[in-house]
């Protein structure tokens, strides 16, 4: 297990979380995650911490309403969230995790435009 920091992009929000060194990244196709670039990776909550900032993310909800999409108040960028698909973990936005202590093991395609004909293959891929 390795110590990993994450934060936004004006740093209001930081973030440190306790996993692998090398870690499988989920590249979805859904509206959400292709408008912004999101890449996942999965950290179960206990092993997240935020270190400032939880009080900057707003929330925005859409569809089921399940999933919890944060974005910084500041900035405007998702530095992670709580996916319907793991409800029992974070969502990591990669692209924001401090370069240099995280490296990518494989990608995984999740064509997330058809989620619930999918999410099971997701769910055994990631778990």
């Amino acid at each position: 297990m390795a110590l990993h920091h994450g934060k936004c992009h004006c740093g209001q929000v930081c973030f440190e979380f306790d996993a692998p060194a090398t870690m499988d990244v989920t590249d979805c196709n859904c509206s959400m995650c292709a408008m912004t670039g999101y890449e996942h990776v999965f950290v179960p909550k206990g092993d997240l911490r935020f270190l400032s900032g939880e009080d900057y993310l707003t929330e925005y909800r859409f569809n089921t309403g399940q999933a919890v999409h944060m974005f910084c108040q500041s900035c405007g960028i998702k530095p992670l969230y709580q996916p319907r698909s793991h409800p029992n973990a974070w969502s990591v936005n990669m692209r924001c995790v401090q370069a240099g202590t995280l490296t990518i093991g494989k990608r995984i395609a999740f064509d997330g435009s058809d989620w619930e004909g999918n999410i099971a293959g997701l769910k055994a891929a990631t778990e």
